[in-house]
């Protein structure tokens, strides 16, 4: 017998023709997060199976197996030839060892000409267990289920089920640019794209000298607990602060904080179009705060034309902090490290902006100007689970 790992697809069920490819990509992505541990991928059309495990290494594998979108369920996996005696044996010595009061054999029989019919399977192992061990038969709610898998050249007894992460495999729906601030929100939704298969940058906004490198410092960190659901994220750090103080001098009535995402949209926009990034991902929450309202997002969103989706539009703060927590950016984000949009008070921010008062205050100074310096003077940084490495582009 070998111990092995058996990979559920879940949500892949549904992709019709698409599954292969989706199933392809999945296999690479587990291939990058188990390459350390020198084990052997075999994937099949229903399952992927990790074999060749040693034993002091299975539980981190599968908790890294646990963060890989795409996956519905990880098992631990016993695999034997075609010999029900030695499957007898290995299920007695199971039952012995965790001695539970009640058992169920469920036996999947996807090799037809195998003898016995998977009734049989069930009753013949079942009868030597009851033989040999203190212990009865519920059909209904066992404390052991006995799981069995009979293909054509092995049977497999499967173990203990872990949940996975769901969604689909990280790159096979694309790229997807995420403006990320130091706050709970933006990791949420980064988090969330990745589950639906999207493979995430991140772009910031700063603003020094005003804001601290303990900013920077803060989304590194919080990139990197992104990086144990996608191992390598590439950060765009653009230096917002001539943008930000001409938005201050030129602006008034509660409009900065309008013209500001109106700004960071522009340039998000062509990093995004120059990279080949698909859509523009935000953490907004509808409702949540000033610039947030259907009138602000209106007004903010008609400086571009490319898709934006905004995975929290309809969560509650509550569910985006649990989820936040479950992933651990929640501690991170609330540091106290002011962020470009808090630097300097706004009162009175507009909650209803009217697009014509907007335009007509930025056309009050050269922003195009500003954006093309802003995004020439753009840092990127790709920070991944091994290493990171900073150039200029």
């Amino acid at each position: 017998m070998s111990k092995m790992v058996m990979i559920h697809f879940g949500e892949l069920y549904t992709k019709g023709k698409n599954r292969r490819d989706f199933i392809r990509q999945l296999t690479q992505n587990i291939k990058e997060v188990s390459a350390p541990f020198k084990v052997h991928i075999e994937t099949r059309h229903d399952h992927i199976y990790i074999k060749n495990i040693q034993e002091n290494n299975l539980q981190e594998i599968i908790k890294r197996l646990q963060n890989v979108s795409g996956i519905h369920a990880i098992s631990e996996v016993v695999e034997f030839p075609l010999d029900l005696e030695k499957v007898k044996q290995f299920v007695l010595s199971l039952v012995l060892e965790l001695k539970p009061k009640t058992f169920k054999v469920i036996t999947k029989r996807k090799d037809k000409l195998f003898p016995l019919r998977s009734d049989e399977v069930n009753r013949s192992i079942a009868s030597h267990i009851l033989k040999n061990a203190e212990i009865k038969v519920d059909v209904h709610d066992p404390e052991l289920p006995l799981r069995l898998e009979i293909d054509t050249n092995r049977i497999l007894v499967v173990g203990k089920r872990y949940d996975g992460l769901g969604g689909y495999p990280l790159g096979a729906a694309g790229k997807g640019l995420v403006l990320l601030s130091g706050g709970i929100d933006s990791p949420v939704a980064a988090y969330l794209m990745i589950r639906r298969g999207i493979k995430i940058a991140a772009i910031h906004f700063a603003a020094p000298p005003y804001t601290s490198e303990e900013v920077l410092k803060k989304i590194e960190n919080i990139v990197a607990k992104l990086n144990n659901y996608q191992p390598c994220i590439r950060l765009y750090v653009v230096p917002f602060t001539n943008l930000q103080l001409a938005i201050y001098e030129h602006s008034t009535g509660g409009y900065a904080i309008t013209l500001m995402r109106r700004m960071m949209l522009r340039i998000s926009t062509i990093i995004a179009k120059r990279h080949g990034y698909k859509v523009l991902v935000t953490g907004d929450s509808l409702g949540q705060v000033s610039s947030q309202t259907l009138e602000s997002l209106v007004v903010i969103n008609e400086v571009t034309n490319y898709p934006i989706i905004r995975p929290l539009a309809t969560v509650d703060k509550n569910e985006i902090i649990k989820i936040a927590k479950g992933i651990q950016t929640y501690p991170i984000s609330i540091l106290p490290y002011e962020d470009c949009c808090t630097i300097f008070p706004v009162t009175n921010s507009v909650t209803s902006p009217k697009l014509e008062d907007a335009l007509r205050f930025e056309s009050k100074f050269d922003y195009e100007s500003l954006i093309s310096e802003a995004i020439s003077d753009t840092k990127k940084v790709d920070i991944s689970l091994n290493n990171s490495e900073d150039e200029l582009f």
